[in-house]
């Protein structure tokens, strides 16, 4: 696996341009097979809301070893722009099967499509997870690299899901760092409010995928395997902070949103669709 100490050294120390107004280059990167480590992943579920029983990892956790190869992908020279200030704004990862804690996974990740659009330069970063040669895990995160040429869109809005048995969750201003920890994604807004701010953000924003994972847990329960999570971040998240979680089924899954505490603004919405085995 990559060197977090090295990878930080290189977004936090390196020099970039910016964007050179080119296509995205072909990059994809692997690794030998990876063993996983209980301690690890109890914390992770600890952060995030998960049951953990000490065997099967929870459906997200996979993201915290594939974001090492993302950010080994964002900081390759081909590569023009930093990674701090991309924008995340759609994840979607399918879960073929359990993934238990005594197998050994294989890593591979590539940047593969990107967009110009009038917000900037849209790209993809595919991963995929194989225990031996079977695949079991597989995710698609799209990233926005803002150039500042598109107008303020405005905000997005609530879905019309019924919202009068909504769950409530408080977000204490330490989660951002809490989740680092666990993660390994150190991005400054999510850190501290000196941090935030050289950003230009007043408080600090938990991390979208932390969302994500939060959400995912609050579902456990009902979630039959193999099936796939599509989020697409709307708001940021600042915390402190209270929020408000739903969800209805769907005829092949479930639909869920995180809001604010009143139930107005959307952080995020998602989807659950169960696979064909």
């Amino acid at each position: 696996m990559p060197s977090l100490f090295s990878l930080y050294r290189k977004i936090f120390f390196g020099r970039k341009p910016g964007w050179d107004q080119q296509p995205l280059p072909q990059l994809k990167v692997s690794t030998a097979e990876v063993p996983l480590h209980s301690a690890n992943v109890a914390d992770y579920a600890e952060v995030c809301g998960f049951a953990f029983d000490g065997n099967v990892l929870p459906p997200t956790y996979l993201h915290v070893l594939v974001f090492r190869l993302h950010a080994t992908l964002f900081t390759h020279e081909a590569v023009t722009f930093p990674l701090l200030g991309l924008i995340h704004l759609n994840n979607r990862i399918e879960c073929l099967r359990p993934v238990t804690i005594d197998e050994k996974v294989r890593l591979e990740c590539s940047l593969s499509d990107s967009r110009d659009n009038d917000a900037g330069l849209e790209f993809d970063v595919c991963a995929e997870v194989f225990v031996g040669e079977e695949v079991v895990w597989r995710a698609v995160s799209t990233y926005l690299y803002r150039t500042g040429k598109s107008r303020r869109a405005r905000p997005p809005k609530a879905s019309d899901m019924p919202w009068d048995d909504a769950a409530f969750w408080h977000l204490g201003d330490d989660l951002g760092r809490k989740y680092a920890k666990v993660s390994g994604d150190y991005n400054l807004i999510h850190l501290h409010p000196l941090l935030s701010k050289r950003f230009g953000f007043d408080r600090i924003l938990i991390h979208g995928m932390w969302s994500k994972a939060r959400c995912v847990a609050e579902l456990m329960p009902q979630l039959q395997y193999p099936f796939a999570v599509d989020v697409a971040f709307k708001l940021p998240l600042f915390m402190p902070a209270t929020v408000s979680f739903g969800a209805q089924p769907t005829p092949n899954g479930v639909t869920f949103e995180l809001r604010d505490e009143k139930g107005r603004r959307p952080h995020l919405f998602g989807t659950i669709e169960y696979l064909s085995k």
